[in-house]
């Protein structure tokens, strides 16, 4: 008997026979594109069954740690396969990380083996000759962008040369073992190193593929990070239904519309700023088919939905964490919705929702841990549990604990919960403005902000005041054409919300400062004021 097979004939799960499915099912479908490269189904898993005998080859041993240090390339996606497929766990690093935090990332993981791309490369370079666990840098060269061409040496090539075709088991003995270990933005503090699980992963690819409507016929452009949260479980999901990849070298407006228009794509995941650079790129036009959208990283405002439904997006809203896989809820749509007011109906559209198909319910609590009333008004703390919330942070028992306190994991995020059982997300617990002993949620003064039609983007923050203790401050990058002054938003948001709840100050600037996942990093606008 097979050892990963139980006694009860249960299978343990794991993403890997995702590809092992779609390569017997649609062995000849276009599976990568990239470029005027393409592989089909079979081919990819040829290349992942090579490069996870690479990997061996260059002395990766099971539970070992394998980085990767790449934008969405293929050999990227490739990673999500071959690494477990080697027995290993992948590691995936922010592309926009500073040298210093990339060597934290390495030593802390405890890799053995980097690969990186060339154009990459010199981020690492002043450090490799130090790094404590790491035994061999392989680089990846992208003919688009091979950088200065040298890299550490070892070429991809090389890994590849080190496999064989031999066939290696899609399977795991223990669905609960560690799949890939992503480490969370380190804004606050060190990054801490978010486990999942083969099992979770297994899980959360249903979900995506669910509330994204995936089916064999989406084509899906890689605008979401891979490194990300694994990109949402999306290189697994997209696998597991036999879509086509459309890989993406960065995040460009007309680049976009190009691969759009000559690939037909239909689906694209992405924060709302990424959202907003297609919205704004010189080459946008309205659909004539629906494309969907997958968002999350901040709630789109009403006014967003409304300008994306118009020209043929159809919005799907998910929430989550590095800790939760990325998405764990999603506002699931309601028919009863469509005989509403566009303005309601994309209000509604803009709440974080509920739990989807794969995940616990999601709670909104006290700091007693009771939850809080359905009024849409009263706040406390997002908590979630279940299949797809961390296994732990990595070689941090204590963080770990702290995190589950109650059994719940604790997302640091407030919200309310609505009467219709719909979370809406009203702050980080660290950005919440307390102004003269009354909460102040930055979120709903920037979508008063950004239902301007003068206003792109904009993010607010509390800032010191003598009398209030902290009052809001927006920042706001005006559209392209777009005519405002301060005082002109400040009355607009005076006449959409509470006056007591409107910014003093707006600052007009030409653009946030931002993660490269799209989040804006409000500890740097703090900084400004």
């Amino acid at each position: 008997m097979n050892a990963s097979i139980s006694r009860v004939g249960r299978t343990p799960l794991t993403p890997l026979a995702f590809l092992e499915r779609s390569a017997n099912v649609y062995p000849d479908k276009t599976a990568i594109v990239y470029g005027d490269r393409t592989w089909t189904y079979a081919e990819f898993a040829a290349e992942a069954t090579r490069v996870a005998h690479g990997l061996r080859g260059f002395g990766v041993e099971r539970g070992d740690r394998v980085a990767y240090l790449l934008p969405n390339l293929p050999e990227m996606l490739v990673a999500h396969f071959a690494v477990p497929l080697a027995g290993a766990i992948l590691v995936a690093i922010n592309t926009r990380l500073s040298t210093e935090e990339i060597r934290y990332i390495l030593d802390h993981s405890g890799a053995t083996v980097l690969v990186v791309d060339a154009a990459l490369y010199p981020q690492v370079e002043p450090v490799a000759r130090e790094l404590q666990t790491v035994e061999e840098i392989i680089t990846v060269i992208d003919p688009a962008n091979p950088g200065d061409g040298t890299g550490s040496g070892v070429r991809y090539d090389d890994l590849l040369a080190r496999g064989s075709d031999d066939p290696l088991p899609w399977e795991v003995a223990d669905e609960d073992s560690t799949i890939s270990i992503n480490y969370t933005s380190g804004t606050t503090g060190r990054p801490k190193g978010v486990q999942y699980s083969h099992r979770g992963a297994y899980l959360n690819s249903f979900g995506e593929i669910v509330h994204s409507a995936h089916t064999p016929d989406s084509v899906y452009l890689w605008t979401l990070p891979m490194f990300h949260c694994n990109g949402w479980c999306t290189p697994w999901a997209l696998t597991g239904i036999g879509g086509t990849h459309i890989c993406l070298r960065e995040v460009r407006g007309d680049r976009i519309w190009q691969l759009i228009t000559e690939h037909r794509v239909t689906h694209l995941n992405g924060a709302p700023t990424v959202v907003t650079t297609i919205m704004r790129a010189e080459q946008a036009a309205k659909l004539d088919y629906q494309l969907v959208v997958t968002t999350a990283g901040a709630p789109p405002s009403p006014t967003t939905i409304l300008q994306m439904a118009e020209m043929g997006f159809r919005i799907v809203h998910v929430y989550g964490l590095t800790e939760t896989y990325g998405p764990y809820s999603v506002n699931q749509h309601q028919r009863a919705w469509d005989e509403l007011g566009p303005g309601e109906r994309a209000r509604l559209q803009a709440r974080q929702g509920v739990g989807m198909l794969q995940t616990d319910r999601l709670r909104v609590v006290d700091k007693d841990m009771r939850d809080v009333p359905r009024d849409g008004r009263t706040m406390g703390e997002i908590v979630m549990r279940g299949n797809n919330v961390m296994t732990g942070y990595y070689k941090d028992p204590a963080g770990t604990e702290k995190a589950f306190e109650g059994g719940w994991f604790h997302s640091g995020d407030l919200g309310v919960m609505h009467p219709d059982g719909y979370v809406e997300l009203r702050d980080r617990a660290k950005d919440i403005v307390i102004s003269g002993g009354e909460n102040i949620s930055t979120v709903e003064v920037e979508q008063a902000v950004v239902s301007h039609p003068a206003v792109l983007e904009v993010a607010v923050v509390g800032v010191p005041d003598e009398k209030w203790g902290e009052r809001p401050k927006a920042f706001v990058v005006l559209a392209p054409g777009g005519e405002a002054t301060p005082e002109e938003l400040i009355e607009h948001v005076k006449s959409k919300i509470a006056r007591y709840k409107a910014p003093r100050d707006v600052e007009i600037i030409e653009e946030l400062p931002k993660t490269s996942t799209g989040k804006i990093q409000k500890f740097e606008l703090r900084g400004r004021s």
